[in-house]
């Protein structure tokens, strides 16, 4: 397919981008194409997961890792300035959903095509002449990371390319998507970071000045700045989250998932729950979400010169909020065909104001007001129509489809297959926490399967084994999996493993003993223990028992995860048993805030611990890493009982690993 891809990327510079560049800005409007050559080096796809829960069955979710690192060579001329520059690589690499639907009962079976990245991806572009270019009068306040940013922001959520693949009908939904939910997130505070001012060249250590910084998709929100704390409370006891790449510090949020209702019934209770107050309209939490479709004017009247056509643009408001449309340029029949999204304190005191101005002249060309009481009233809380524009032409409309949709906390009834999901309680704020905090809401377009809890059902598939010592093992060796998600701290993202028999691998790792050069005196301990455990038998495959563990790459954190399960048929270290804990490395990196360890189970040789950890690391990079695991023997303060119970050395370089596998 890559040359013909190549075929459709040439017609879209040609045919969408060079006419949009040269309509942008008048020093552009000699600007063309001298040169598209995408290259033959073809877009790679590293790995496809397909969304087959919580997805409507009208639409197919598909979300592709994409790599492309190609020689291109775009060449480009801006001709009044005798100015040439262009593109000789670029490098994308990122995670793209591709969204089919509507699925249709007739060919091409899929009416549209939705292609978006979920978040900014990483995009190197080689630049020929930048320097050029950016000496043209109206790009001199441009630089190559401004440029990197307007087009990977294109490309993300909640912008999206729609390709359509049947008739305008049946597009008609796909132009007004309603978001599928809104997070709302109460960033809250933070504690025992690390201070980052010092004062007389270092010798005195201050503190710091934090704020946060949120982003999803292309959408960024940062805290206010809270002056001299290590422990500051934006309040902008819930989840704690422990910050990555820094040896200490931990953040506490609030997130919460709101429903959208089509109808009003709920919308005094909500009202009441975030103090929609008649003195303050446009001010706090929202109550709803207000959609809205421009697609289109007619017969706009001309901008200040008689008989010249305007560059209409559309300017809309709710409150403080205030969106701005794309500029059509040179029409006074413009088609826009965007989406916006508001957020609405209280609809029945709030209005939608839209104003149509000519971008040229920076003159009005038309107006109105609609009480978003109106919509209330309406069936569906929708109303789509060509709405009269006051102090413009005797005919001119503007034609819109505006929702609004109440948002609701309530809890929706889980489907069977969630009833043993670890859940998220969700206490209500103190009166002053409401008031100041800092809460960015996202509306959220695509389903969100991957933050699904994990069933809490225990595997049994490994457990198909004949040796007899394995079949009369005490219950609490079977594996379990953690029913109460939310003590670990990355308790959020336990939820993209996939267990599935087929990784269920019986095939035994060969425990390797002397693998732990750093410590030979445990090394050799251990050997003389198994020399006296032998005593004149022969040892089975695993003589020194087997440890459970899940191990999987999540591409979209960057991290690998691994999940501590449970051991069994340890070795008794004294006659009292053992008090086994694990601890683990990522090979090469032993130092000490590379190690993770669980919890010591006491007095046991089958201890289950169910707890999960992660490192942060990409895919290329921990396929050339190794996993350093250790069983060792608490022992008290200063016991001689203190040592090895069994390690074991697990290469990452498996292709199954971003799929991820559970194993004895």
């Amino acid at each position: 397919m890559w040359p013909f891809i190549c075929q459709f990327i040439e017609k879209l510079f040609r045919e969408t981008i060079e006419p949009a560049v040269r309509g942008a800005n008048n020093h552009l409007s000699t600007f063309s194409f001298t040169k598209i050559d995408i290259g033959h080096q073809p877009l790679r796809i590293n790995g496809v997961k397909v969304y087959t829960e919580n997805v409507d069955k009208r639409q197919i979710i598909l979300d592709l890792q994409i790599s492309f690192v190609g020689n291109c060579e775009i060449d480009l001329e801006i001709k009044r300035y005798f100015c040439r520059a262009g593109v000789k690589s670029i490098q994308i690499h990122g995670t793209m959903r591709v969204i089919l639907e509507p699925l249709i009962g007739d060919m091409p079976l899929i009416g549209a095509l939705s292609l978006f990245f979920l978040r900014k991806p990483l995009l190197e572009i080689n630049w020929t002449g930048l320097t050029n270019l950016l000496d043209v009068p109206g790009l001199n306040g441009l630089s190559d990371t401004i440029i990197l940013d307007i087009i990977s922001n294109y490309l993300v959520l909640p912008n999206r390319i729609t390709v359509p693949l049947v008739s305008e009908v049946q597009l008609a939904q796909l132009r007004f998507p309603i978001p599928k939910g809104v997070l709302r997130i109460h960033f809250i505070e933070a504690q025992d970071l690390e201070g980052k001012d010092t004062y007389l060249k270092g010798i005195v250590k201050g503190k710091s000045d934090p704020y946060g910084i949120i982003r999803v998709g292309n959408q960024i929100f940062q805290s206010k700045v809270i002056k001299e704390n290590l422990n500051p409370k934006w309040n902008e006891v819930y989840e704690w989250f422990t910050l990555d790449e820094v040896s200490k510090g931990k953040l506490h949020l609030k997130l919460e998932w709101l429903t959208l209702m089509p109808t009003a019934e709920n919308l005094d209770k909500v009202l009441t729950s975030i103090r929609a107050d008649k003195d303050q309209a446009n001010d706090g939490l929202s109550s709803a979400l207000l959609i809205l479709y421009l697609d289109s004017a007619r017969n706009l009247p001309s901008g200040k010169k008689i008989n010249s056509n305007p560059n209409p643009l559309v300017l809309l408001s709710v409150g403080h909020k205030a969106q701005e449309s794309k500029i059509r340029y040179k029409t006074n029949e413009p088609v826009w065909e965007e989406n916006f999204t508001f957020f609405v304190h209280n609809p029945k005191r709030q209005d939608l104001e839209v104003e149509v101005r000519d971008e040229q002249h920076q003159c009005s060309l038309g107006n109105f007001k609609l009480p978003l009481s109106q919509l209330l009233e309406s069936e569906d809380l929708t109303l789509h129509q060509r709405f009269q524009l006051s102090n413009s032409g005797p005919n001119s409309t503007i034609n819109m489809k505006i929702a609004l949709r109440v948002l609701s906390l309530e809890k929706q009834a889980r489907p069977p297959d969630h009833q043993h999901s670890a859940q998220v309680k969700r206490p209500s704020l103190s009166k002053d926490a409401r008031k100041s905090s800092f809460k960015p809401q996202v509306p959220v377009s695509p389903p969100a399967d991957s933050n699904k809890p994990v069933p809490a059902s225990p595997v049994t598939d490994s457990d198909k084994k004949t040796d007899m010592a394995e079949k009369s093992q005490p219950p609490s060796a079977s594996p379990q999996w953690p029913t109460d998600l939310s003590r670990s701290s990355s308790s959020l993202h336990a939820s993209n493993f996939t267990y599935s028999p087929s990784h269920l691998s019986v095939k035994e790792p060969t425990p390797s003993i002397a693998s732990d050069i750093s410590l030979p005196i445990a090394t050799q301990e251990l050997r003389q223990r198994l020399r006296q455990l032998e005593n004149g038998t022969t040892l089975g495959q695993s003589p020194l028992g087997q440890i459970q563990l899940t191990i999987r790459h999540s591409s979209q954190r960057n991290k690998l995860i691994v999940v501590v399960h449970s051991c069994r048929n340890l070795i008794a270290f004294s006659e009292e048993g053992s008090d086994p804990y694990v601890r683990m490395y990522l090979l090469p990196d032993k130092r000490r805030s590379g190690r993770r360890k669980t919890h010591v189970s006491k007095k046991t040789l089958n201890p289950v611990f169910d707890q999960i950890f992660d490192f942060s690391v990409s895919l290329p990079e921990v396929q050339r890493r190794t996993l350093d695991v250790a069983v060792k023997n608490s022992g008290g303060f200063l016991s001689k009982d203190k040592g090895l119970l069994g390690k074991l050395l697990i290469p990452l370089a498996s292709e199954e690993l971003a799929k991820g596998w559970t194993q004895w």
